[in-house]
């Protein structure tokens, strides 16, 4: 099929679903730790320690970053938990594309600037804005996160050949100068900051550079919500609104979060959105505001596993808020939230429970997980 997806609600036809083979570890260093900082900050103070080990101090004072293995059998059962995810869309007339996988022997990537090691391209919302018919790779916020999109490409080439436009946004150097750390210090919580607090000088630095997620944009259409919070998103929506200019309206939403907006608030159809609280809602543009709000009940303590001390938690209690919506009326919910399932079903939604145990874990929901690339809708209006 065609490219075509400019709304979080019309039927969905054809989707993206990530992969997490050879999962392996996570990568302590200062673009991971700014990344999930705010949600590391709070929901691991009630541990034994914090949720790393204090990075090692080397000769000269140097950093050396630490990497903290995950469980086999939470990859195990993530890959279980995916094909289900596969299943559910196919059995409701879905196409589901899948990425490549990443190779057991890719395990580090290296630029100019830094090394890290390689993340599969499971959260694939993240690093690829789907506007209308056109593919934007966007600029990655993680450096283990880089080439991801390489492991999408044939699926890239397929949509290009049948005419869709595709457009990779500049790519940053990422030294530790091109972060802008003033949310992760003024914003948050505070916690475990000593990476964040000491950037290290590189003959690559040019100072703050444009990184943003897809993951940071609500579609609506013709009208597209980002938010910000750094210098660096604000740059990236420079970018994108002189890239979209004639053809998408922009509007800006600041610090709605550290960075994602899709655990925070979701279109689930025209005049209907699923938020966090109202709070949130009310930082969204005024005619947005007066959609209706179906307002996310507190989740319970029992709708998520246990982990040890040594197991990093990755995700606020509320990613189950980070639903998948097949068409205006359906919509994928993680099985172990059946608070949400509850209140969706009171407003007329037809559920579709699926199971996804370790979201906390790998840093997404239904949406993380999804990249959708054919919807019925258009560039309609819905925001005039």
């Amino acid at each position: 099929m065609r490219l075509n997806s400019f709304d979080e609600w019309s039927a969905l036809s054809e989707v993206i679903v990530g992969s997490a083979a050879n999962y392996v570890s996570h990568e302590r260093e200062l673009s991971f730790e700014l990344f999930f900082h705010e949600n590391l900050a709070n929901d691991n103070g009630h541990r034994s320690e914090w949720y790393y080990p204090r990075l090692s101090v080397g000769t000269a004072g140097a950093r050396t970053p630490g990497r903290t293995s995950i469980k086999k059998r939470y990859v195990e059962e993530l890959n279980e938990d995916l094909d289900g995810i596969v299943k559910a869309l196919e059995s409701l007339g879905v196409t589901v594309l899948r990425p490549m996988d990443v190779d057991a022997s890719t395990a580090r990537v290296q630029t100019p600037a830094w090394e890290a090691s390689v993340v599969p391209p499971l959260n694939v919302r993240d690093n690829t804005l789907i506007l209308g018919d056109e593919i934007i790779e966007t600029p990655p916020m993680i450096r283990s996160r880089y080439f991801e999109t390489q492991f999408l490409t044939a699926v890239f080439h397929d949509y290009f050949r049948q005419g869709a436009r595709w457009t990779i946004m500049p790519r940053p150097l990422m030294t530790d100068a091109s972060f802008d750390l003033a949310y992760a210090r003024n914003a948050t919580a505070g916690g475990p900051v000593e990476p964040i607090d000491d950037p290290r000088p590189s003959p690559y630095d040019v100072g703050f550079e444009m990184m943003f997620d897809g993951a940071q944009c609500l579609r609506l259409g013709r009208d597209l919500v980002a938010n910000i919070s750094t210098a660096n998103h604000a740059m990236a929506v420079d970018w994108l609104e002189r890239h979209l200019d004639g053809r998408f309206r922009v509007h800006r939403v600041h610090q709605l979060s550290d960075s994602h907006i899709d655990s925070m608030v979701l279109a689930l159809r025209p005049g209907t959105l699923l938020v966090r609280s109202e709070e949130v809602a009310e930082k969204l543009p005024e005619r947005l505001r007066k959609w209706d709000r179906i307002v996310a009940p507190l989740p319970e303590g029992g709708d998520f596993p246990v982990y040890d001390d040594d197991d990093l938690v990755l995700t606020s209690p509320f990613i189950d808020l980070n639903v998948l919506s097949v068409d205006p009326d359906t919509v994928l919910v993680n099985e172990s939230s059946p608070e949400l399932i509850r209140e969706l079903e009171r407003h007329g939604f037809t559920v579709v429970p699926v199971r996804h145990r370790h979201r906390r874990l790998f840093g997404g929901g239904f949406h993380c997980f999804t990249l959708d690339t054919v919807r019925a809708g258009g560039a309609e209006d819905y925001l005039s």
